[in-house]
């Protein structure tokens, strides 16, 4: 009895503990219904970012959170609402790739397929439901490896149970209010803790946790005292949550943190900590690299300890910055770490430059003769160190230092360290040029303008034509630029720099460039040659040399019109820097026509007429030619240049391009540059001509008004009609004298006639033969005939083969016509004022009678032939004159003299 009633009741307690469990299992089985139906309720539309930059609808589903199908992880699964394909199967990672938009989107990029994904939530709610999960999901897989969660495969209700047994862990440390009252104590089982508390907590609780770390002196070295420990032990996974504690730490981003981190006790442990990335697979040895191959070089010995300590900080704050977290560092933190790095290096400035020893111990070892290359390396390099960390002080202090410096012959040491065959050397010393011009310009003109001999700029300039890399060149071209910027200038020094530099050292440049590129065509040789002898020197210059001379020379043009123009003038120097075009170097070309376009855009008289004289463009037309129809920066730089000229109405050049390489451009017509060109051209003859034909009448008129003016004078001026008539007689006697001895031998045989003894000749008594004067053709005809001859003497002109003297001719046969037509209108003038006085002389002679009527009518017909023949010999022969005198000149355009181009008159 006793034994059936234990066996039921051992059989009622398997029943029993059975049935506990199938009510356990129940229990679990509803939970993950519930939440699988949870799952179920987040409705999403899931997209894919294709190349274009567009979203790519993949479809509409449900998303739940689950085991991955073969894998013990969880993620995120998108079934098909329809068919309940899967749309999206994604691996959730503890890396930092989810983002939240606005209250509907979530979206990251997937590591494995490469791309963006994005899924669109119909609610809100399921929204910020999956998105929590996901990031509870995120902090149990960061701290799976510390052993404080269990780890493997669980439902998301044991991770969420979890992660609420360490957060009440939290709240033990906090007060009433939410706030962080302190640190849990630093030892190995509360680091998840720390982690935890230093990563999840808000602003204010990384402001509190950075100023208990500050408060808690023992933090770090407990800290650093358990990863010793690790390290010795090895176990990587402590080792990791150490690097990230320290990382962490690092971006609370405290100025007070960083002073500790840095200081000598803790740095090398700190770096030490970091050396165990757990995202990089081998272990890195930062902590050997700084011991063994970082040496402190001192250039001189510095007694300061405080300067030393500084200047071993900043290069491990700039090692730790750019080397070992460059990836995980903030906006923030970088900015502070900068400013610490700025501070050193000030404070350390500031203290040696306040040590007067120090400098003068500086320069004396750097002019000692007996100085070795390697130290002389080292002081140039720690001078250009110096220089350029001063750029952390105050730019008042900036300032007074350079000029210390400079009063201490900073300068000479510079011009004995360009004289170097050290490229290294040389290029430090470029470098501490340059910062002094940055500063104060005006420190080094006056030192070169208090030199003699081989000066400084000198070197400069020599330096820029010497090959020591293409860094090297555009050194000297930048130091060279800023000595001679007229707009920085100012002083006693500002015409002084510039005298020396275009006496001494303009004409050697362009003897570089002539060298370089020996003249072919052009026959012209220049008048000042001092410098020939220096061009055996240089015949082989890199073209980079050769560009960066064209952009000193233009520079040149622009900030110094007046003094290169003089040098341009008298040197032959734009003929000698126009050989660049015959460069196979396509950008050298270039540089020629820029130069030439900055020439022309000064739009000076004197440097046109130079171009126009000697012809310049030639070489680049010729350029131009030959590169033909290929469409690059030369093309485009000479079809500017003929814009340039014809916006800015050159009419000079215009017609100078015209008429010289019209042929040249012919088969370039299709391009609207030159047909503009040519209309602009076309345009300046049609304005010629219509101003030479309006100014015919405008004289003949300017006659006619001054011969009314004349008579209205003379009329209101006689006193009498006796006297009148008196006058008039006699001035028409004097005319007719004049006239006698203007028609030559025609008035001598008029005179050597005899004249009528009596009062009346009788033998003329009969006037019915007497046949009247011819009448003279209209004065208006005759002087067209007259224009007519000379447009068609001036178009035989034109057609001849001085082509160039064809504006001189058209100037000079517009005067001549001018004076053609006056003379013309004078003579006939004349002619009408004798007519009127014989006319009016008739009556008064009473005592003549017949015979008298009949000799007035004799001579006055005489006369009148005779005014009609020499005013037809004065026309002819002032055409023949104007023929002649067009000629002459047209044959003495090819002797024009120097002074002045032969096409500007």
């Amino acid at each position: 009895m006793g034994e059936q009633e234990q066996r039921e009741a051992e059989a009622g307690g398997e029943a029993s503990a059975s049935a506990a469990a199938g009510s356990e299992q129940q229990h679990h089985a509803v939970i993950w219904m519930l939440l699988r139906e949870e799952f179920r309720r987040c409705r999403v539309k899931v997209y894919r970012l294709r190349d274009g930059g567009k979203w790519d609808d993949q479809g509409t589903g449900h998303v739940a959170i689950d085991y991955i199908e073969g894998s013990k992880d969880l993620g995120l699964t998108v079934l098909d609402e329809e068919d309940n394909e899967t749309l999206l199967v994604h691996n959730i990672t503890s890396d930092d790739i989810y983002r939240k938009q606005e209250e509907t989107i979530i979206s990251w990029r997937d590591p494995e397929a490469a791309t963006e994904l994005a899924l669109s939530f119909q609610e809100a709610a399921g929204c910020s439901y999956i998105w929590d999960n996901i990031c509870e999901i995120q902090r149990n897989l960061q701290f799976s490896n510390l052993g404080a969660i269990e780890v493997g495969p669980r439902p998301a209700s044991e991770h969420l149970e979890a992660s609420r047994v360490l957060h009440s862990h939290d709240e033990s440390f906090r007060s009433v209010n939410g706030e962080l009252r302190e640190l849990p104590p630093v030892d190995l089982s509360n680091l998840p803790l720390i982690l935890k508390t230093i990563l999840e907590g808000g602003i204010t609780d990384q402001m509190r946790v950075a100023e208990l770390i500050t408060q808690d002196r023992d933090f770090f070295p407990k800290l650093l005292e358990i990863f010793r420990m690790c390290e010795d032990l090895e176990n990587l996974d402590d080792l990791h949550m150490i690097f990230k504690l320290v990382r962490g730490i690092i971006l609370l981003n405290s100025p007070s943190i960083f002073d500790k981190i840095f200081s000598d006790e803790f740095i090398l442990d700190i770096i030490g900590a970091l050396e165990y990335d757990p995202e990089v697979a081998k272990v890195q040895k930062h902590r050997t690299f700084l011991k063994d191959h970082v040496i402190f070089k001192e250039a001189i010995p510095i007694k300061n300890v405080s300067v030393v300590s500084r200047i071993h900080q900043t290069y491990r704050i700039g090692y730790l910055k750019d080397v070992i977290l460059p990836r995980t560092l903030d906006d923030g933190t970088m900015a502070s770490l900068n400013t610490m790095i700025h501070t050193n290096n000030a404070a350390v400035i500031s203290l040696l430059k306040d040590d007067a020893c120090f400098i003068q111990e500086l320069f004396s070892r750097m002019r000692s003769p007996n100085i070795s290359v390697e130290s002389k390396r080292e002081l140039v390099r720690f001078l250009h160190e110096f220089c350029t960390l001063s750029k952390s002080l105050p730019l008042v202090q900036q300032l007074r230092l350079f000029r210390d410096l400079s009063g201490e012959g900073v300068f000479e040491i510079i011009s004995d360290v360009l004289q170097s065959q050290d490229r290294k050397i040389v290029s430090a010393g470029t470098d501490i040029v340059i910062l002094f011009l940055n500063q104060d310009p005006n420190l080094l003109r006056s030192y070169i303008v208090q030199q003699e001999g081989n000066s400084l700029l000198g070197l400069l300039v020599k330096g820029m034509v010497t090959d020591f890399g293409e860094q090297m060149h555009c050194q000297f071209l930048e130091i060279l630029r800023i000595l001679m910027d007229s707009f920085t200038m100012s002083g006693a020094h500002r015409d002084v720099i510039i005298e020396i530099f275009y006496e001494r050292h303009l004409d050697y440049l362009v003897d570089v460039i002539a060298s370089c590129c020996p003249p072919r065509s052009i026959t012209r040789r220049a008048t000042n040659s001092a410098a020939v002898g220096r061009n055996t020197e240089v015949h082989r210059i890199k073209p980079e040399i050769l560009l960066n001379i064209c952009e000193l020379l233009c520079f040149c043009v622009v900030h110094h019109p007046y003094r290169i123009k003089c040098n341009f003038l008298m040197n032959n120097a734009i003929e000698k820097i126009l050989t660049m075009t015959r460069r196979s170097e396509k950008f050298l070309v270039v540089a020629a026509v820029r130069f030439m376009r900055t020439i022309i855009s000064r739009n000076d008289e004197h440097l046109v007429r130079h171009v126009v004289k000697f012809n310049l463009l030639k070489p680049i037309i010729d350029a131009f030619v030959e590169n033909g129809d290929r469409y690059n920066m030369l093309q485009s730089g000479v079809l500017e240049l003929l814009e340039h000229i014809r916006k800015e109405n050159l009419k000079l050049l215009v017609i100078y391009v015209i008429e010289s390489f019209s042929d040249q451009l012919m088969k370039f017509e299709h391009f609207g540059s030159i047909q503009a060109f040519k209309l602009k051209y076309q345009q300046y003859l049609e304005s010629a001509e219509t101003r030479l034909g309006a100014s015919v009448p405008d004289i003949r008129k300017k006659a006619e008004g001054r011969g009314l003016e004349k008579e209205e004078e003379d009329y209101f001026n006689e006193d009498s009609d006796e006297e009148d008539s008196v006058r008039r007689t006699k001035h028409a006697h004097d005319e007719e004298r004049k006239a006698d001895v203007a028609n030559g031998s025609e008035a001598d045989d008029i005179s050597s006639r005899p004249k009528s003894g009596g009062l009346v000749d009788y033998a003329d008594d009969d006037d019915e033969d007497f046949n009247p004067p011819p009448k003279e053709p209209d004065r208006p005809a005759e002087d067209d005939e007259l224009l007519k001859i000379s447009r068609v003497k001036r178009k035989s002109v034109n057609t001849g083969d001085g082509k160039h003297a064809d504006g001189e001719v058209r100037k000079r046969q517009k005067i001549e016509t001018r004076i053609t037509c006056s003379k013309i209108s004078a003579l006939t003038s004349l002619a009408s004022k004798h007519k009127d006085s014989l006319a009016s002389s008739s009556p008064s002679c009473e005592v003549n009678g017949i015979m008298g009527e009949h000799a007035t009518h004799s001579v006055e017909q005489q006369h009148s032939t005779d005014t009609a023949e020499t005013s037809r010999q004065i026309g002819g022969d002032c055409i023949k004159a104007m023929g002649n005198l067009s000629s002459e000149k047209a044959v003495n355009t090819t002797k024009t003299n120097d002074s002045e181009p032969y096409s500007v008159r």
